[in-house]
């Protein structure tokens, strides 16, 4: 099966031993099933209402999805929690100045993703030494509170962590052990030495990684084993159990790309061009 779920229609292509295709065309949302690429994939096997599904006899699900782009668009994504070094708590509202019109005299931000700030005191020098050890006490009562008022995610970004993750590794124990659903660390998600950047993409994966997670692991236990593959924004597929939100934010865009790409490929078309039209 190919899969295009996105915010208003799913679409399907299913292909058959035989080499035969059917494709179907679904409601994303519609309180006639509880998702549209399952039951797409249901009927497409004519699969019985409320028999089990099937899972030996699919070879392969590869689905694209829009459910990061409009939980980021619509911001609806995890109550996040943002860690980084003392001192650095308002780096990613500064950012790096780049911004459309360099000379407007009004500028206007657009809200960050987190909703609160945590700075914790630690320092690493340049090389990945440390200047000041990690304050693990004070981090836990912060962490603690934090969760108490409703934080569910965190992303905990220090500075100079993609040479030395020691701090990042500590802080993401004590931030487990305080009950978040989700820890994003710097390092992991995003091992480049810019601090901005790597603390924004780390951002990104706590705000969506939950909703997304939610997503991939209903429709995963819909399908009962069968092998469940996910278009990266870098136009990749990964198993399921390893899709998260900073890979996902044009994950259904990328999957048209590639299509369009092939296409090409195959017409023999030394040029294209793609459009492609949201029903959000």
């Amino acid at each position: 099966f190919w899969i295009d779920r996105g915010g208003t229609f799913t679409d399907v292509i299913g292909q058959a031993p035989d080499g035969s295709e059917q494709t179907l065309k679904l409601l994303s949302a519609s309180p006639s099933y509880p998702d549209a690429a399952v039951e797409a994939m249901r009927r497409l096997l004519a699969v019985e209402p409320g028999a089990p599904f099937p899972a030996d006899r699919v070879a392969a699900i590869r689905m694209g999805t829009t459910v990061a782009t409009n939980a980021l668009l619509e911001r609806k994504g995890a109550k996040t929690l943002l860690v980084t070094t003392r001192g650095f708590g308002d780096a990613l509202r500064i950012g790096d100045q780049s911004r459309p019109d360099l000379f407007a005299l009004d500028i206007l931000r657009p809200e960050p993703l987190y909703s609160g700030v945590v700075e914790a005191g630690e320092r690493l020098a340049a090389d990945g030494a440390v200047v000041t050890a990690l304050e693990a006490t004070s981090l836990a009562a912060d962490l603690a509170r934090a969760r108490a008022d409703g934080f569910t995610s965190v992303a905990i970004a220090l500075l100079h962590s993609d040479l030395n993750p020691a701090h990042e590794q500590a802080a993401g124990e004590i931030a487990r052990a305080a009950g978040f659903d989700y820890v994003a660390l710097s390092h992991e998600v995003s091992p480049l030495p810019r601090f901005t950047p790597r603390a924004e993409t780390a951002v990104a994966d706590a705000y969506l990684t939950p909703v997304l997670r939610a997503y991939v692991d209903r429709v995963a236990r819909a399908v009962e084993g069968a092998p469940l593959w996910f278009m990266t924004s870098a136009g990749a597929l990964v198993r399921a159990g390893a899709f998260r939100g900073k890979d996902a934010v044009v994950s259904g865009p990328a999957g048209g790309v590639v299509g369009v790409a092939r296409t090409a490929e195959t017409a023999g078309a030394a040029a294209v061009l793609g459009f492609d039209m949201g029903g959000t």
